[in-house]
C-alpha cells in the first residue's frame, strides 16, 4: 500500500500543517510506502524570492525529519527535480475542460482576493497535482479538507484517462482526518490557519518560542458569550479545544466539560503551555538539523532520484498509451 502527499515551500510552518498533514505521513509510514513531496513548482504561484524558496526547501526538508518521516522508508523528493510532473500535467491539460477548472474553488477565491490578477499556474494547479499523485500510483492520499476538491478532480481525471487510453492509472482514495484537519486562524477563527496570513497572529509557528507562543494562543479570538462550550457558534473556543485535543491527546468533551464554571483566560493559559509543550521538541529538532545543510541535500537529493526513477517508467507508459512514444 502506498501513500502520496506533500507540502509547498513556502512561509512559516505551523501546527496546522502538522495536524492536518505531517502527522499523518508519520502514521502512515508504519503500515505504507510514502511518497512525500516537496513541492517547489507549487510553490512557485506565489513565492518570487529564490533564495527564500531555496531556504524554505531546507527548512521543510529539517521538518519532515524532525516529526519523525523515515527518509529510508519514504521517499522523499523535490518536486521540480521529477521534469516527467510537467510532463504529465500537460497531457491531462488535454483531457480537462477549462470549465471544470473554472469550477475549483480555491482558483475562485484567490482569483476573487486578488480582483482576477492571478497566474496561469495558479488555474493550472489542479492539473500539475494530479500529475503528481497519479505519478506514483498511491492508494491513498491525506490532504486537509481545503484540497478535498483536488484530489476528487484527480480521481475523475484518472478514470477519464484510463477510458480513454486504457487502463494506465490506479485511482487513488482520499483520507481525510475528522478533528483537526483544519486548525482555524487565532485572529480569525471562521477560516484556516495559513502560512500566507497577512498577520503573524493568525498562526503557530513550529519555529515560534514558548513565549511568542503563549502571547499568540492569549490573544486569540474568542468571543463574548463567557462559556467554555465546544459548540459552532463559538468558533474561537472550538478551535482552542481543538487545539488542546490536539496536543494532549484528550477528547474534546472531556476538555469543554473540565472548563465548567471556568473563564476564557483559564482555558487559552492551559492551551498555550499545551502547545509549548508539544512544539518545543519539534522547534529544537527542526534548529538543529538545519545546522547540516549539506546533508539536507543529499537527502533531497537522493529521494529525487528515486522518485525519478519511477516517474521514467511509468511516463513509458503513459507516452505509450497516448500514442507519443519513439
Amino acid at each position: 500500500m502506498r501513500f502520496l502527499s506533500g507540502i509547498r515551500p513556502t512561509n512559516l510552518l505551523h501546527i496546522g500543517n502538522y495536524f492536518g498533514a505531517m502527522r499523518q505521513f508519520v502514521e502512515f509510514q508504519k503500515e505504507h510506502d510514502g511518497f512525500v513531496m516537496i513541492a517547489d513548482l507549487h510553490a512557485l504561484d506565489t513565492e518570487t524570492d529564490a533564495t527564500r524558496l531555496h531556504q524554505n526547501i531546507l527548512t521543510l526538508t529539517a521538518t519532515y525529519l524532525a516529526v519523525g518521516l523515515d527518509a529510508q522508508k519514504n521517499i522523499l523528493f523535490l518536486q521540480s527535480s521529477v521534469p516527467e510532473h510537467t510532463e504529465l500535467a500537460h497531457i491531462f491539460s488535454a483531457l480537462v475542460r477549462m470549465s471544470e477548472l473554472e469550477r475549483m474553488t480555491q482558483y475562485k477565491d484567490k482569483a476573487k482576493a486578488r480582483n482576477e490578477n492571478v497566474p496561469v499556474a495558479l488555474f493550472t494547479y489542479p492539473l500539475l497535482m494530479a500529475a503528481d499523485i497519479l505519478m506514483y500510483e498511491p492508494d491513498i492520499v491525506p490532504v486537509g479538507d481545503d484540497q478535498t476538491q483536488h484530489v476528487e478532480m484527480t480521481r475523475d481525471i484518472a478514470e477519464r484517462f484510463n477510458r480513454h487510453y486504457g487502463e494506465t492509472f490506479r485511482v487513488p482514495k482520499l483520507h481525510l482526518t475528522k478533528v483537526g484537519a483544519r486548525v482555524m486562524g487565532l485572529d480569525d477563527p471562521t477560516k484556516k490557519m495559513s502560512k500566507s496570513a497577512a498577520s503573524a497572529k493568525n498562526y503557530i509557528a513550529l519555529t515560534d518560542d514558548n513565549n511568542t507562543i503563549r502571547k499568540k494562543i492569549m490573544s486569540a479570538v474568542t468571543d463574548s458569550n463567557g462559556i467554555v462550550a465546544y459548540a459552532d457558534d463559538q468558533p474561537g473556543i472550538r478551535n482552542l479545544i481543538d487545539m488542546m485535543h490536539l496536543a494532549t491527546g484528550t477528547t474534546v468533551e472531556k476538555i469543554a466539560a473540565s472548563y465548567d464554571g471556568k473563564g476564557y483566560g483559564d482555558l487559552k493559559r492551559d492551551v498555550a503551555e499545551a502547545v509549548v509543550a508539544f512544539v518545543e521538541p519539534l522547534r529544537t529538532g527542526i534548529v538543529d538539523r538545519l545546522k547540516d545543510k549539506t546533508t539536507l541535500a543529499e537527502t533531497i537529493k537522493e529521494g529525487s532520484n528515486r522518485a525519478r526513477a519511477l516517474a521514467t517508467k511509468k511516463m513509458e507508459s503513459v507516452r505509450k498509451a497516448v500514442g507519443i512514444f519513439a
